[in-house]
């Protein structure tokens, strides 16, 4: 009998084997500290996989929701810092990753950058988002001729811009939000 059903023998199934503890996983004869340590640590990644597959992710379907997901990251920086946010076909988050960080006013976004993550991650569309560290998320000229650019570099690779949304800080005394959504403003259209 193999080790394996050895272990299937004692325990009577993948679950109770899982819920096992070291100790007794070394009454099976083959199954030293070592292993029992690497049959404990399968389980834990297993159990964590399952977790994570059965988790939807996020809806990101509105600047506000970008904003949420963050600003607190962006607004924390002193210098222009850029993400993109990578949507399936659902506008659910595939992931975030930071592209570009540069200085206290400007920032080097490229196309190929922006779209090497969507194109590995397979994305259906993706949102930028960066920052304005003196708190005033009011769109520069290159914002919009980067926004531009990046939607047309976005239709030849048949992934969507959606919207680029510039964080900055809500004003107290005013009715501002804090932030700038590109789309809101016209500046993409579909």
């Amino acid at each position: 009998m193999t080790v394996a059903e050895q272990l299937l023998a004692l325990f009577g199934s993948l679950g109770s084997l899982a819920q096992a503890d070291l100790t007794e996983l070394q009454k099976v004869k083959g199954i030293g500290r070592d292993k029992a340590i690497t049959l404990h640590c399968a389980f834990t990644l297993a159990k964590r996989m399952t977790r994570e597959l059965g988790q939807q992710k996020p809806l990101v379907d509105t600047p506000e929701k970008i904003v949420e997901l963050l600003a607190d990251e962006l607004r924390s920086q002193s210098v222009e810092t850029c993400y993109v946010v990578l949507l399936n076909s659902r506008n659910r988050m595939i992931r975030t990753e930071q592209i570009s960080k540069g200085t206290l006013d400007s920032i080097l976004i490229h196309p190929r950058e922006v779209f090497r993550s969507a194109i590995l991650h397979q994305a259906a569309s993706i949102v930028l988002a960066h920052n304005h560290p003196s708190g005033d998320p009011t769109p520069s000229e290159s914002d919009i001729r980067v926004t531009a650019d990046l939607v047309r570099a976005g239709k030849l690779l048949n992934i969507d811009l959606l919207d680029h949304i510039i964080i900055g800080r809500p004003d107290p005394n005013a009715s501002a939000q804090g932030y700038a959504s590109l789309r809101e403003l016209g500046q993409i259209r579909d």
